[in-house]
């Protein structure tokens, strides 16, 4: 057994301890568990015209503290709005829903925006007059409206607006067949986040195509090409966009060592570090990545949900440390000089509908909000990167 697993072993000893010392505690309420193959309703959740509706609402309320803006447009042309408070130095870019059934990012972030917003507490007087947080709530608004991973976008409209790709196989993250149960046939569309690039000025290439997983992406959805615009916008004003955070979904995994339910996977790592053997292909970005920040911010939110003392709060592990993916948006701001961290709450929203959203909407707050107090205070820079290491991994399976 290794350190990691034996400080766990530990760990989940005392955690079942305090269980009997305490109160009783229900395996229901020690983590998400999925619900079998009955998809749930998701009415809960905001649909497009319910969000911008709720945007108006939080710009009028803030008297201007909030400003909602109009960044992009989908492939179906519905908006996609860029939302931003605080006038700080320190910028922080927040984004949900790059996969349209992974729903409980948007919520938080429209609870935490309220808040900002609302509050007149010196505490957050504080953050925004260090902070500018710029939220992309519900990224892929065509997807959310169907309730899928994918947005809406056929090849041949890819090839309408990039001619040079008229002879080339469609890329490899094209759906065209049905997939969790929704249908691309007659719908065809893309995952968007495998379209981005690090060099966020790339233009398509016919011999890019049709590409692979652990390859970059291309800018050829105007849902990615917005989200590149956004964050060039804020370097050219800013100088750097200190943090980017994206908020995900995910499967059903256990904490490592124990038989606990994942409520939350966190990470700070989606590529090899270039100044490594296996990160040498993006040497070209060695100079501006930052892995240990990374790392920190990512101990903030773990920090912040293990505050929460013996609940489905403290139930997080780190997602897969193995993947090196520079055609996700993470990999390809982390590649140019931001702090990342991935949120990956457990199961997608099918899965759930309204049982579970108090809870891992609070959770993803929860996090958030760690990562928003750390960098206000600076604290986060007090944070040890190899304490990171500590987190839990997760795990398929079961076991103690």
């Amino acid at each position: 057994m290794n350190v990691k697993k034996k400080f766990f072993k530990v760990l989940s000893s005392t955690v079942i301890a305090a269980a009997l010392l305490g109160p009783n505690v229900s395996f229901a309420e020690r983590g998400p568990n999925p619900t079998g193959g009955t998809n749930l309703s998701t009415e809960a959740f905001l649909n497009y015209d319910e969000l911008v509706k709720k945007l108006n609402q939080l710009e009028q309320v803030s008297k201007g503290k909030v400003k909602v803006e109009v960044a992009g447009q989908t492939n179906q042309g519905r908006s996609i709005h860029k939302v931003t408070v605080g006038h700080g130095d320190k910028v922080v870019l927040i984004q949900s829903e790059i996969h349209g059934n992974e729903k409980t990012g948007t919520v938080a972030l429209l609870n935490i925006l309220e808040n900002l917003g609302q509050s007149n507490s010196p505490e957050v007087k504080k953050m925004l007059d260090e902070l500018t947080i710029v939220a992309i709530p519900m990224m892929n608004v065509d997807g959310s409206e169907l309730d899928r991973r994918g947005n809406e976008m056929t090849w041949s409209e890819v090839v309408g607006k990039f001619p040079q790709l008229s002879n080339v196989k469609p890329a490899w993250n094209y759906y065209t067949t049905p997939r969790s149960g929704d249908d691309y046939a007659s719908k065809p569309g893309f995952d968007v986040n495998r379209d981005f690039n690090p060099n966020l000025n790339y233009v398509p290439k016919p011999q890019d195509f049709p590409g692979a997983s652990e390859k970059p992406g291309w800018f050829i959805t105007p849902e990615s090409q917005t989200v590149r615009d956004i964050y060039k916008g804020l370097k050219s004003k800013f100088g750097k966009v200190d943090v980017f955070i994206d908020l995900h979904h995910q499967g059903f995994p256990y904490i490592e060592g124990t038989d606990d339910r994942v409520t939350m996977s966190i990470s700070g790592k989606f590529v090899a570090n270039p100044s490594t053997p296996a990160g040498a292909k993006y040497a070209e970005y060695a100079d501006n990545f930052k892995y240990d920040f990374s790392r920190q911010l990512t101990l903030t939110a773990y920090n912040a949900l293990q505050a929460k003392g013996n609940s489905v709060f403290t139930n997080i592990s780190l997602y897969d440390q193995s993947i090196d993916l520079p055609g996700t948006a993470l990999g390809t701001f982390a590649l140019n000089g931001s702090g990342t961290v991935l949120f990956e709450v457990s199961g997608q929203t099918q899965n759930f509908g309204q049982k579970e959203k108090g809870q891992l909407v609070k959770t993803v707050e929860t996090g958030l909000m760690g990562i928003i107090n750390g960098v206000t205070d600076g604290s986060v820079h007090n944070l040890n990167p190899s304490d990171y290491e500590n987190i839990p991994e997760s795990s398929s399976t079961p076991g103690i």
